[in-house]
């Protein structure tokens, strides 16, 4: 542990950040920049005592636990998260499982693709950040539980409303073959994490057709280019597909765009003045 480096990155982590951008008042006669020493230990959960005697280079190694409400309260990078571990030394252990948090850059990706159908997904294929036309083109996700965009899930278990199996796309079925092979390595990878676990407990007691793919031990998947979505409302919706991985949260960014001048590409537009009303209509 160094505690004098320690201390100096807390200190210069702290007065970078102002009252308003962790939601506090500013308040009159404020001479410290960036957040008061009481105020950044609210925040971490930790005594304002524990916390002082950290910043003057006197405290006792911090635990974990000490750590994460740091690195939350001082909204560290994932960097500089990282860095801070290493001064306390307690290297960052592995993630236990997949990481659920996207970054800010690619939330602010996805509104800035207004006619893209744009959303990301975890190792284990949930949908965990959307844009609208996304909402649109397939579910309205902020309407279900996180049990239910799990794509591999709603694939291989439903629900198929008027027989539309993921959302009536045309490559389901390979969606299906290539997701079983997708989480038969993510499984790999996060041994110890129960949400994966259970995940493929549910699918494997479920469904027949996993349970086969399953036992393949295949890994590894192909992505089709080209999709077209039943859609219930404006009716076929054919998309060109682009997938950017974020290596460091083993993440995927998905995004569906309609060849120029077609009626796929009105259709598109038609779903952005839509958005996610009546999409409960049966197809």
């Amino acid at each position: 542990m160094d505690r004098d480096e320690l201390a100096a990155f807390l200190r210069t982590r702290r007065e970078r950040i102002t009252p308003a951008d962790v939601g506090l008042p500013a308040g009159p006669r404020r001479r410290t920049p960036g957040l008061r020493r009481e105020e950044t230990a609210q925040l971490a959960h930790i005594s304002t005592e524990y916390y002082t005697r950290l910043e003057q280079a006197r405290g006792p190694r911090p635990s974990r636990e000490v750590l994460a409400g740091l690195s939350r309260a001082l909204r560290l990078s994932d960097t500089e998260r990282d860095h801070l571990h290493h001064l306390a030394g307690a290297p960052p252990a592995p993630p236990p499982g997949p990481s659920r948090e996207v970054r800010p850059g690619v939330l602010h990706l996805l509104h800035r693709l207004p006619q893209a159908a744009v959303f990301v997904t975890s190792a284990t294929q949930e949908v965990i950040a959307w844009n609208d036309l996304a909402a649109a083109l397939m579910e309205d996700f902020s309407a279900v539980s996180r049990r239910d965009r799990n794509l591999v899930r709603r694939v291989f278990l439903g629900p198929h409303p008027g027989g539309r199996r993921l959302f009536g796309v045309s490559d389901a079925d390979d969606f299906a073959r290539g997701a079983a092979r997708q989480l038969r390595a993510t499984a790999a990878r996060y041994p110890d994490d129960p949400e994966t676990a259970e995940l493929v407990a549910d699918l494997l007691a479920g469904s027949e057709e996993f349970a086969r793919l399953w036992e393949s031990h295949d890994v590894g998947a192909r992505h089709a280019l080209r999709k077209t979505f039943q859609h219930p409302l404006v009716g076929p919706v054919t998309v060109d597909c682009d997938a950017l991985d974020v290596t460091d949260r083993d993440q995927r960014v998905v995004i569906y765009t309609a060849p120029p001048g077609s009626p796929s590409e009105e259709a598109l537009r038609l779903l952005s003045v839509i958005g996610t009303q009546r999409m409960d209509v049966p197809g």
